[in-house]
């Protein structure tokens, strides 16, 4: 297969010819891909046709957009017919990320712009895909900020935690030691006053907790966290792992919109595996999976490409083998003698599944509001619906009416918190898994019965929710290769309403 004789590059640039932003989908060298993109605007004013000119060389299919042109690149051998109609869905992609066409709002979107172009062509060949198709496949990679952020927040608060400790045990070295009749040695407060180092982000926590803890008149029964070094998810206070030479990650995000009455709006889950090769060495392998899903969910090979960005210059690597992995559950490249891209998160497989069905959800919520004479009593209770999940750092979020005071918590198992600046209520529970299926909360306040809608939960887990397995990692002319991976499986949405 010859690829110079298809689609070379994708970009789009002023009447002036500046490229604002310019992506190739062959190897080319920059100062090739400048020199085209350079004589397009002196080549525009002597073409007879209005939508493309031609060189000796290559041909110039463009459209105008406003005060800038959506310009490809593609050899003389192409379809022209098939160029024309690959510029529209191009044009089309422009206006879904930028609101005005301006430059200022290229360059602030050009890598959505230039993620989505890869979603259309793909080693110089136009993919079989629809604008919708388009805006899904990106949107799979859009909460990376989202992650760190979250992260952050929680790590911050365990550091708070750290320190409250430390003083509360020094306080009681110093009551001992006056019970002693002894002095303080100064040595012990050395750790009251050192910062605590902040971990590397790992995975996806729930948003920060207000640090004004209450606790029910009854606690339920203590709840412990799996401490397993060969967890993937973990506290914030549970130090990163280390990468190995190739590092996978299986990474998935759920939806989820519940009735208070029972019955499940929708429920979505969007999955992406990510291989990282940080040893050059082990570029060329194959990576073994095994899904043992029962739900039906369809796994595909993404056609996502890493990328390196400066605006106008793109480096890619090749799509992965579709073939393979159908015919085997093997990823691998579909060039072997290619390595993967060296330190780069490379996009392989992806799932998407819905479901309407109640049992396909993680966690079941109930919210009963009574109205009494006196105000209103919540009955809130959780039960874990999938037995195999452990979810971690879980916090059931629920509104209250502003202006009547604070609820009178009666009955918790776990934790809570008051926010009252954000009128919310905050039950956590650190773990719920099979052997701490269900618990329950109770409160009274001043109110009515939709007051206490949408509840959000949020949490995360150190297994998948489709249940995907790495087999095993090798080289594709060698023996198995030492990997690390991480699953992430957390939040997006989650609320009953």
């Amino acid at each position: 297969m010859n690829f110079l004789e298809v689609l070379l590059a994708a970009a789009v640039c002023n009447k002036t010819g500046k490229a604002i932003i310019s992506r190739q989908f062959v190897e080319m060298t920059r100062s090739r891909i400048e020199g085209l993109l350079a004589a397009f605007p002196k080549l525009m004013g002597s073409g007879k046709q209005h939508t493309f000119v031609e060189t000796e060389s290559v041909r110039y299919v463009y459209q105008p957009l406003e005060k800038l042109f959506m310009l490809l690149i593609t050899t003389k051998a192409s379809n022209i017919l098939e160029d024309l109609e690959t510029l529209r869905l191009f044009a089309r992609v422009i206006p879904e990320y930028c609101r005005n066409l301006e430059e200022s709002d290229i360059v602030d979107q050009a890598f959505p712009l230039i993620f989505a172009f890869d979603e259309i062509v793909a080693l110089g060949y136009r993919e079989n895909v629809n604008l919708a198709q388009i805006r899904t496949f990106t949107e799979m990679e859009s909460h990376e900020e989202q992650v760190f952020k979250s992260v952050r927040e929680t790590q911050e608060k365990e550091a708070k935690e750290h320190m409250r400790k430390k003083a509360k045990e020094l306080q009681q070295q110093r009551r001992e030691a006056a019970k002693g009749g002894r002095g303080i040695r100064r040595d012990t407060a050395v750790m009251d006053h050192t910062p605590m180092e902040t971990p590397k982000p790992s995975y996806t926590a729930p948003a920060s907790k207000p640090t004004s803890t209450g606790k029910a008149l009854r606690l339920g029964k203590v709840i412990g966290s799996n401490s397993s070094t060969s967890s993937t998810i973990s506290k914030a206070t549970t130090p990163v792992i280390d990468q190995e030479g190739v590092h996978i990650v299986i990474e998935e995000k759920i939806s989820v919109t519940a009735n208070r009455d029972g019955g499940l709006q929708n429920l979505e889950v969007h999955g992406l595996v990510k291989v990282k090769i940080n040893d050059e060495q082990y570029g060329k392998i194959h990576v073994a999976f095994e899904n043992n899903d029962k739900r039906g969910i369809q796994l595909q090979v993404t056609e996502l490409k890493e990328a390196v960005a400066n605006h106008d210059r793109i480096m890619t690597h090749p799509n992965v083998d579709k073939k393979l992995f159908q015919s085997s559950s093997v990823i691998g490249l579909k060039h072997p003698d290619k390595p993967f891209p060296l330190n780069q998160d490379v996009g392989v497989l992806k799932w998407r599944y819905q479901s309407k069905d109640e049992s396909a959800m993680p966690l079941l919520i109930n919210c009963w509001p009574n109205e009494t004479g006196q105000g209103c009593d919540v009955n809130i209770e959780y039960e874990l619906e999938q037995d195999d999940l452990e979810l971690n750092d879980v916090c059931i979020t629920i509104p209250l009416p502003s202006g009547v005071g604070g609820p009178v918590v009666s009955d918790c198992d776990g934790e809570y918190n008051i926010d009252s600046r954000k009128n919310i209520l905050q039950w956590n529970l650190p773990v719920i898994d099979s052997s701490n299926k269900s618990g329950s909360m109770e409160f009274s306040i001043n109110g009515h019965a939709d007051d206490f809608f949408p509840v959000n939960v949020s949490f995360v887990s150190k297994k998948s929710y489709c249940d995907l397995k790495i087999l095993e990692a090798r080289q594709i002319n060698g023996g198995a290769v030492k990997y690390s991976s991480e699953v992430l499986f957390y939040v997006d949405k989650y609320e009953i309403v």
